[in-house]
């Protein structure tokens, strides 16, 4: 059988499984998905690239600031959360990971656009398309590195609970980048006394051991 079309039937099954579990393309838009985990069984074995974060906020009662600044050096805390969690908590999934975009990324300048710089945020409303240009953005970067499927972080949103600690949620997009099918869509929210415990306890979510 040819590779090509063990590729095709491969996503197609996943596709199938991913509706059999209620992960349907959502409708309308700005409607906050519920908190649903990974489809890790429907994925095992599959390649998905994984997206960097590029949107990062807290509440100003929050007093996060200090934590939360620069900017870069957060993301890049969250970034390497996001990927510890995978990893550890998924290894059946053939992940890429954000170093990887960035170095193809960067040896094909003006062909190839950085990944910390595409409007992934974009897909923290309810889409169920990914708009051009960033559907032909990630459909090049994510063909020089994988497949067609990738996981998008797509915001890390922090508000003030009652009593006086963070809630972190995140956003995460699970996309088809050929078509720009958007598969899959979840935000996870978890809470602690500083945004990384908070983030923590939200991947436990994303991600669960048991």
């Amino acid at each position: 059988m040819p590779d090509q079309l063990i590729v095709a039937k491969k996503h197609a099954g996943l596709w199938g499984a991913l509706v059999a579990l209620g992960c349907s393309v959502p409708q309308g838009a700005d409607t906050p998905a519920p908190a649903l985990p990974l489809p890790v069984s429907s994925m095992a074995g599959v390649e998905v690239v994984v997206y960097p974060l590029t949107m990062i906020l807290g509440e100003a009662d929050l007093e996060w600031d200090d934590v939360l600044s620069p900017r870069d050096s957060a993301l890049a805390v969250a970034d390497s959360l996001l990927a510890a969690a995978l990893i550890e908590r998924t290894p059946e999934v053939m992940w890429v990971l954000p170093a990887e975009l960035r170095r193809v990324a960067r040896g094909a300048p003006g062909i190839l656009v950085d990944p910390d710089r595409m409007a992934t945020a974009i897909l923290r409303h309810n889409l169920a398309k990914i708009p051009d240009p960033l559907r032909s953005q990630m459909r090049s970067l994510t063909g020089a590195v994988g497949d067609r499927l990738s996981l998008v972080p797509a915001s890390l949103l922090f508000y003030r609970e009652p009593d006086g600690t963070g809630r972190a949620e995140l956003t995460m997009v699970l996309v088809e980048v050929r078509l720009g099918d958007v598969w899959w869509r979840s935000v996870v929210t978890g809470t602690g006394s500083d945004p990384w415990t908070a983030l923590r306890q939200a991947l436990e979510t994303l991600a669960p051991v048991l």
